[in-house]
């Protein structure tokens, strides 16, 4: 079996350059990329930093303070006790959203992947027939995200109490080399494998749920076969996403810079920026399909009167 990858990613492109620009329909742009914006609810990510300043103005980093974070925040929280009201409200508030965005977000996977392979702009009709699909993917992603949040605590309890007993002096210097390297190794494992079990299910268990109108869990079982056969072949389609996931932002930035920052200024604004970004979300969902296909005939998406050609 012949495996590529530069194919299915040319196809992908074909498939999107002739449902967006052949002809070119706003309205379409529109319907498609609402239903782009609703799979992708849950899937964005916000970033912040900053720099911590002592009273001094110095920028420094207070190990001290770190070590004894746990005790500062308990006596904070006990003589804050509105301020501590506010907080778990705040993140009641935060876990329902999530969750409720997660809801909406794996009934819009459907919407998306149904008008991709059908080279159609429907709302209504897909969110009623991939109800049964939507809330099983819900389901087992709620269940996965709390499973892998649970495990990112316990490792940031390990790595906090490493980090206390090094401080406190309780290692030697090349124990402290074994045990940064451990937590650093640990990280990137769990980045890893999170990672590729977020792709796998966006990009191939999906689709499949899609074909056979099956639950999350029954299509796994359908894709371990391959992927335990092939596993090479899916390990570099995972780097190869990354890779092109680079030349994407290294291509936005550009065209922000080149419509002097109104581009990213529409990138950034909800559901405006998932019409500007419409041709990439098109042709990765689109290529997930075609990479797919590849595995033989049961993993058939399109219909076969399609056109990928100019």
């Amino acid at each position: 079996m012949n495996i590529a990858y530069g194919v299915p990613l040319s196809n992908a492109w074909n498939r999107m350059k002739k449902a967006l620009f052949q002809p070119f329909d706003i309205g379409k742009w529109f319907v498609l990329g609402f239903t782009a914006f609703v799979a992708g609810l849950a899937d964005y990510r916000g970033g912040g930093g900053g720099n911590y300043s002592n009273k001094y103005g110095r920028s420094r980093f207070d190990w001290d303070e770190l070590v004894r974070f746990p005790d500062i925040a308990c006596n904070w929280l006990d003589s804050h006790p509105f301020w501590f009201s506010l907080i778990i409200i705040g993140i009641l508030f935060l876990i329902i959203l999530a969750i409720v965005l997660t809801w909406l977000s794996s009934r819009g996977k459907f919407m998306f992947l149904h008008n991709v392979v059908n080279d159609k702009a429907e709302v209504s009709k897909p969110w009623r027939d991939y109800r049964k699909e939507g809330n099983s993917l819900f389901l087992w992603r709620l269940v996965f995200g709390f499973i892998a949040f649970i495990l990112f605590v316990l490792f940031l309890i390990f790595s906090f109490v490493m980090i206390r007993n090094m401080y406190f002096g309780y290692y030697s210097f090349g124990g402290r080399v074994v045990i940064i390297l451990a937590m650093i190794f640990e990280f990137l494992a769990y980045i890893i494998i999170v990672g590729y079990i977020t792709l796998f299910l966006n990009d191939f268990v999906v689709p499949i749920m899609y074909k056979y109108n099956i639950t999350t869990s029954r299509a796994w079982f359908k894709f371990f076969p391959i992927l335990g056969r092939y596993m090479g072949y899916f390990i570099l389609y995972g780097l190869f996403i990354f890779v092109l996931g680079i030349l994407v932002v290294l291509c936005v930035m550009l065209f922000g810079l080149l419509t002097c920052c109104i581009g990213f200024l529409l990138l950034i604004i909800p559901y405006i920026g998932s019409v500007v970004f419409l041709p990439v979300s098109y042709t990765f969902r689109a290529f997930s399909l075609e990479f797919l296909e590849q595995f033989g005939e049961e993993f058939t998406f399109f219909p076969k009167t399609a056109e990928t050609g100019e």
